[in-house]
């Protein structure tokens, strides 16, 4: 039987368990979906070593960046954002390669491109983790300049006191990257000129609970298009299997 998991410390609730079992049973695929939560990356190879059927992990908090060190080969899209979160492993005779995607700038972009349009042609980014940068070149892959927005003074950001009205025309994509208004914390919401925006913005959460964040409900009330992260989700899903089962 294929075995697939879940790299991560904590795990606690995880979607991917739960999604790829349920896959497997309704599809007949004669596979488990394991989690394997590790308290140090350093146990990365002993989970290979004693998984031999093993063809494939998702990587979460907080190995994304560390697990690279560990793998044989690393996509250019992965390399370019710094982070790692589909690893497809790779038996060749007594040899077992491990080679690593990023499947959030796959998922995001599949996601966001649909509401794109000619006028969308710069993008907020709120945030600067491994999923800011790895959306940030999801959005200049598909031709939009992107600028990242911190807390703090950092080289190549702005700060939010410094978003007025006129950024968030100039700059009409706006993407939450934060875990600003997730559950249970949801009268709580990014600081911008919300009051500035229109039917012109684009505002999109990579937080899905809940469905609607009061970063989204702001939006919305003003005439901009939102959406959730749960097709992005969804998406990601869908890419690390088809990572896992390209030849």
């Amino acid at each position: 039987m294929d075995k697939y998991g879940l790299i991560g410390y904590p795990l606690g609730h995880s979607f991917s368990i739960s999604y790829f079992n349920e896959k497997f049973q309704n599809e007949g695929i004669n596979a488990r979906y394991i989690n394997f939560e590790i308290p140090n990356i350093e146990q990365l190879p002993e989970i290979v070593a004693q998984n031999p059927d093993l063809q494939g992990l998702n990587v979460t908090i907080p190995y994304k960046q560390k697990v690279m060190q560990y793998l044989d080969t690393v996509s250019p899209e992965a390399r370019a954002i710094g982070a790692v979160n589909v690893i497809k492993v790779v038996h060749k005779g007594k040899n077992t390669l491990l080679k690593g995607y990023n499947s959030d700038v796959i998922g995001f972009t599949r996601s966001i491109e649909p509401l794109l349009t000619n006028h969308h042609q710069k993008a907020l980014i709120l945030g600067t983790g491994g999923a800011a940068k790895a959306i940030s070149y999801g959005l200049r892959s598909l031709g939009l300049q992107t600028l990242l927005v911190s807390r703090y003074e950092r080289p190549g950001t702005i700060r939010y006191e410094q978003i007025t009205p006129d950024v968030v025309h100039e700059y009409n994509v706006i993407v939450n990257c934060t875990p600003v208004g997730m559950y249970p914390r949801t009268v709580e919401c990014p600081n911008l000129p919300y009051e500035a925006l229109d039917s012109r913005n684009l505002l999109y959460d990579l937080l899905y609970n809940p469905d609607e964040t009061l970063f989204m409900y702001k939006g919305r009330k003003q005439g901009a298009t939102v959406k959730n992260g749960l097709e992005m989700l969804l998406l990601q899903a869908f890419a690390s299997w088809e990572i896992w089962n390209e030849n």
